[in-house]
């Protein structure tokens, strides 16, 4: 089933306003829109023509953030990896994410987040005869922990989270730690600012590069950061969106995506 972008246009006009602490009356008069207008844009019944003046005030690419309104964008071409595999679980009214990836020679596996139910994750596994090795957490938002007791339970995984958001029973991993998993490598980025301690997990050895990175970044989109908002956009943009573009990005919520995708799509960040 096609998994739907996690923001829509109103999510992203949000959440760069609660980040830059711009309420709608400053934005009005910095998008030159009275609040009418800006109002209708924010329904999806205003002129798309004044999209172009809210993206320039909010500092977000206007094709993109276009594309957003018009619901006319969904990442393409994303690659379909061998040892890589995503498990979507609903949760109260959204949808969240957790991933395994293995070895495909050794069969070692990693576990990264726990979405709110691991079953099919769980059953995997043992229908492809894989051995969890290590279980990494982005962050401690309860969505991304929800089921870490029956995961460890079954799977007797070393458990690393962020030092910035520790937990009982939790190994600490820190910016740059690195992790042998059979032949693949695995490194941790610090790209904090949706959370204290938010970390990426960057893993080599596979046919192409791959990025889980928690709610740090969405397809078309990233996670509300209202406290540090530009550290969040500057650990997007240096720490993940240089990775090379064919790099397959594993999202807390939503779609997959690519580098690629993100540059030249999503609004915090395309031109």
């Amino acid at each position: 089933m096609k998994i739907p972008l996690e923001d829509l246009f109103e999510d992203i006009v949000g959440k760069a306003q609660r980040g830059l602490h711009v309420g709608d009356q400053e934005l009005s008069q910095k998008a030159h829109l009275d609040q009418e207008q800006l109002r209708l844009l924010k329904n999806g019944s205003g002129d798309p023509a004044r999209i172009s003046g809210l993206a320039e005030a909010l500092g977000l690419g206007p094709k993109a953030l276009a594309a957003s309104y018009s619901k006319s964008w969904y990442p393409a071409d994303v690659p379909i990896i061998d040892g890589v595999k995503q498990f979507n679980t609903p949760l109260i009214d959204m949808t969240v994410n957790a991933y395994l990836v293995w070895d495909p020679e050794t069969r070692e596996a990693a576990v990264f987040d726990t979405g709110a139910d691991a079953s099919e994750l769980l059953a995997f596994v043992d229908s492809a005869s894989l051995t969890v090795k290590y279980l990494f957490l982005t962050h401690t938002h309860q969505d991304h922990v929800a089921d870490l007791g029956v995961i460890v339970k079954k799977t007797h995984a070393e458990i690393f989270g962020p030092a910035l958001e520790r937990m009982p029973e939790t190994k600490v991993v820190r910016e740059g730690d690195q992790f042998r998993l059979g032949k693949l490598r695995i490194e941790a980025k610090l790209t904090n600012g949706h959370s204290p301690g938010g970390t990426s997990y960057v893993v080599h050895g596979l046919q192409t590069t791959v990025a889980i990175v928690g709610d740090s970044l969405f397809a078309g989109s990233m996670g509300g950061a209202p406290n540090d908002y530009q550290k969040a956009l500057r650990n997007n943009a240096e720490k993940l969106l240089s990775l090379p573009e064919d790099t397959l990005i594993c999202p807390g919520h939503g779609p997959l995506t690519t580098v690629k995708n993100e540059r030249e799509h999503n609004p915090f960040f395309a031109g």
